[in-house]
């Protein structure tokens, strides 16, 4: 007696031009994906970096450790050591970001091609201007910096030498420049400093720019003598420096915000995730999805843990349910007014879907 067995009807062979049109858009998503990615990477960097602002200010160098910088900074720690080693890498990373931004307000000035004393006395005023416009920058950079590490210890001092560099150069400038000693140009920029440092120290309220006169007086007369120094204290202040120009998202040369006022994501004090992040690009680009449509296009199939994020982000003011009220109608989820301003900040919305890729 035989047994017939059931056959599986065979599967219907795809095109090979189907599969691979279905593998390139895999490939595409998968890109724009990490490219999302590495830009939200950028944004808890910043975040981070800000963060890092505000604890070397409120606790001090020493007592900034990576639980005082993630907790003002809102970030969590395994983020944090995705980004960095450790605090000493992280402080070292901030110290760098403010000389950045001070260099960068020097350099918006564009003094190249003028004399050294008005290259001197334009520098000094870039500087002083920048210290009154970021007070905690200033205390961070001159006074907590002072405390670092070696390594922040170590760009300290490259950053005095350069300084001294071009205060050096007035040896070349009268008559009796050629007496000054190169040591001369280090004690001016000491000098400089120290009294800045004391200022802010203080907490005196008085703009550090009033003291700009009686600084360049200091400066020029080793090199230049005393009747440029009375010059100087009686001289007009300059003209003010123009800002450096910034990224579309507020950053300075390296794509980071290092400001305790101006943090990329400020009033927003949800942990900010990749998952979050496709999440509003979701909703972003098509507005009015229901909790299975966000999870679909946001990548995340577990229902649960979309109902959730969205319920978060509702309660952050992020997100909103625009669906009518009726019993077992499916979710209408839109960007709130903050909502769209974090998703701009992160590169998302209609206007930086595009940078992702159409696949996304």
């Amino acid at each position: 007696m035989s047994v017939a067995r059931s056959v599986r009807p065979a599967r219907p062979v795809r095109p090979a031009k189907a599969r691979r049109s279905r593998s390139n858009s895999r490939a595409q998503l998968e890109a724009a994906r990490e490219r999302q990615g590495a830009h939200v990477a950028v944004v808890q960097r910043a975040r981070l970096l800000a963060g890092a602002v505000r604890a070397v200010d409120k606790y001090g160098y020493a007592h900034s450790t990576v639980s005082e910088i993630t907790a003002l900074a809102h970030v969590s720690r395994r983020t944090f050591y995705e980004l960095f080693n450790g605090s000493e890498e992280c402080l070292l990373a901030m110290c760098e970001e403010i000389l950045g931004r001070a260099s960068s307000h020097v350099e918006a000035a564009e003094f190249d091609g003028l004399a050294w004393r008005e290259r001197v006395r334009g520098g000094l005023w870039a500087i002083l201007s920048f210290l009154d416009d970021e007070p905690v920058l200033a205390r961070v950079g001159i006074v907590q910096s002072a405390r670092g590490g070696p390594q922040i210890i170590e760009l300290r001092e490259r950053l005095f030498a350069r300084l001294a560099s071009v205060i050096n150069e007035g040896r070349g400038v009268g008559n009796r420049a050629t007496d000054c000693p190169e040591l001369t140009a280090e004690g001016l920029v000491g000098a400089v400093l120290s009294i800045l440092h004391t200022r802010l120290v203080r907490g005196e309220r008085v703009p550090l720019k009033s003291l700009q006169g009686e600084l360049m007086a200091m400066i020029v007369a080793p090199y230049l003598g005393s009747a440029a120094a009375r010059a100087e204290r009686n001289r007009p202040a300059p003209l003010q420096v123009p800002a450096p120009s910034t990224n579309t998202n507020g950053s300075i040369s390296s794509g980071t915000v290092v400001s305790a006022e101006r943090d990329p994501l400020h009033g927003v004090s949800m942990r900010f995730t990749y998952r979050t992040a496709c999440v509003l690009e979701a909703v972003a680009v098509k507005p009015g999805l229901s909790n299975r449509g966000v999870g679909n296009a946001a990548g995340i199939p577990d229902q649960g843990q979309v109902s959730k994020l969205l319920a978060r982000l509702q309660g952050f003011g992020l997100m909103k349910n625009t669906a009518p009220f009726r019993k077992g109608a499916p979710n209408a989820w839109e960007l709130t007014a903050e909502g769209e301003q974090v998703a701009r900040v992160v590169g998302m919305g209609p206007q930086g879907a595009g940078q992702h890729g159409q696949s996304l």
